[in-house]
């Protein structure tokens, strides 16, 4: 796990470095604002500590830059323990608050624990991601097994519904009516076109505007079919 220190006190800085290293932890320090900026930049990081008193650019002022592009864990480490200064910081997108003089475990246990809740927080939001998938204005809800388009409910059978989600998952790929029957009815294709061009035709009159001219699932002549890339 690689973490950003950014602390003026090089005493302070050089024995978290040196604790944190014999913790198994990739360690990059900055001793001021702005070089925390260009070394934030240049990097990765899964966590960041970050004194709020540090010269050139404030601790806040570091903060609002990482909140721009990252939700990784920032965790100030300062002298400074009035509740305005913990609300402060927590308001500007802080996750942790520890102060000096501070127990070296404590650290330890408060990044580990910051990572961990952040990774999580990381894969709920990506599985949530995959659960809903988009293209235009229809919604396809892969938990709910539901089709919506501008937020109507699609009535769809179950293989107009697997060929559409076939589709949505790949919306680059360009899928032959064999692959299309092989995924979704999950049987060998016999070179019978009919069956997927029949589920193609009553697809289309449900989520197309006009299904003469197709703007969601479009035909590749030659070789099969592809989601469209349609503005909604």
């Amino acid at each position: 796990m690689k973490l950003l220190l950014i602390e003026d006190d090089k005493e302070i800085s050089e024995m978290l470095c040196n604790y944190l290293a014999a913790e198994g932890f990739d360690l990059v320090s900055a001793y001021d604002g702005q070089e925390g900026c260009e070394r934030f930049r240049e990097s990765r990081f899964d966590c960041v500590l970050l004194d709020l008193m540090i010269p050139k650019k404030s601790g806040l002022d570091v903060m609002k830059y990482i909140r721009q592009t990252s939700t990784a864990p920032i965790i100030i480490i300062t002298a400074k323990d009035t509740d305005m200064d913990k609300t402060v910081g927590l308001g500007l997108g802080a996750d942790d608050y520890i102060t000096k003089p501070f127990s070296l475990t404590e650290v330890v246990a408060r990044i580990r624990a910051n990572i961990r809740r952040n990774t999580r927080y990381a894969q709920a939001s990506a599985q949530e991601e995959t659960k809903k998938l988009i293209c235009g204005a229809l919604m396809m809800d892969t938990e709910a097994y539901t089709v919506a388009k501008n937020g109507v409910l699609l009535d769809l059978t179950a293989r107009e519904y697997e060929i559409l989600k076939l589709l949505l998952k790949h919306p680059k790929k360009v899928y032959t009516k064999e692959q299309i029957y092989n995924q979704v009815w999950k049987d060998a294709y016999l070179g019978d076109e009919n069956a997927v061009n029949v589920h193609i035709s009553r697809l289309r009159a449900k989520v197309e505007d006009d299904p003469r001219k197709p703007v969601y699932i479009q035909t590749v002549w030659g070789i099969g079919y592809k989601l469209g890339e349609a503005d909604g």
